[in-house]
């Protein structure tokens, strides 16, 4: 990987392409979590941050308990039974793993975004909770997700329009040539739109999976047709793509 691509996924520069200027934003980091989130300026508070810091606080120390019982949970790389009791973020994580075919860790980054977008949901009228890529989004009005894609030509210069009428929905990025989350394919950038985040997020693994060169995008695309709930992929390798579903791709 491209040691400046590298720099930039670490410190996430990605995050000023797709920040609406009616949100206000903020940031949240604890461990290997690190969030930005966007609310609609009118409903920002103050006592946001605390009560998206105090969330993630319980789902980290409730999740970080159960893989102590669990190992396999954070190894594995194919769906497995939960034991009795796993928490709520475990199950939304073991059940998008299953739909998708791939280990519950492939799940972590979306399932932790969609839990702090719902739990704040209630406050807010609009907002994007972004963790590494990995995004729920909940708005009254269409968005642009500017698509980052390495050292792809199409890397900064398009964009994923989501709809208004698409919300709630996850939208989750894999790559196998940028940043530092495990993945067994090549694919420069991999977009998933789904019914929500932990299932885009596993989704996007398993079709990033699937791609080694550019000759392989389509492999992706039938994959992500198989699983319900999946509405759209955008699948990107060097200078070529493969798109399928509810996709509008709009230039920058």
């Amino acid at each position: 990987m491209d040691k400046n691509a590298g720099l930039q996924y670490v410190k996430r520069d990605y995050r000023s392409l797709h920040k609406g200027k009616d949100l206000h934003y903020f940031h949240l980091s604890l461990k290997e979590t690190d969030l930005a989130i966007g609310v609609d300026s009118e409903s920002y508070t103050n006592s946001l941050l605390s009560l998206c810091e105090q969330e993630v606080r319980k789902l980290r120390a409730d999740l970080e308990t159960y893989i102590n019982l669990h190992h396999e949970f954070r190894t594995s790389f194919e769906p497995i039974t939960l034991l009795p009791g796993a928490p709520p973020l475990a199950v939304t994580m073991a059940r998008a793993a299953f739909q998708a075919g791939v280990g519950p860790m492939a799940a972590v980054a979306g399932a932790f975004a969609q839990a702090v977008g719902e739990k704040l949901r209630t406050h807010v009228r609009d907002i994007i909770v972004e963790n590494g890529g990995d995004i729920y989004i909940y708005s009254s009005s269409d968005r642009l997700i500017s698509v980052f894609a390495g050292q792809s030509k199409f890397s900064k210069k398009i964009a994923v329009k989501v709809q208004a009428s698409e919300s709630p929905l996850g939208i989750c990025t894999s790559s196998g040539t940028v940043g530092p989350s495990v993945s067994l394919g090549k694919a420069d950038a991999v977009v998933i739109k789904g019914v929500n985040a932990a299932l885009a997020d596993a989704a996007a693994t398993g079709a990033a999976n699937r791609v080694q060169t550019a000759e392989d995008l389509l492999l992706a695309v039938d994959y992500v047709k198989t699983i319900k709930g999946i509405t759209g992929i955008l699948a990107i390798k060097d200078d070529r793509m493969a798109a399928w579903g509810n996709i509008e791709i709009v230039p920058l």
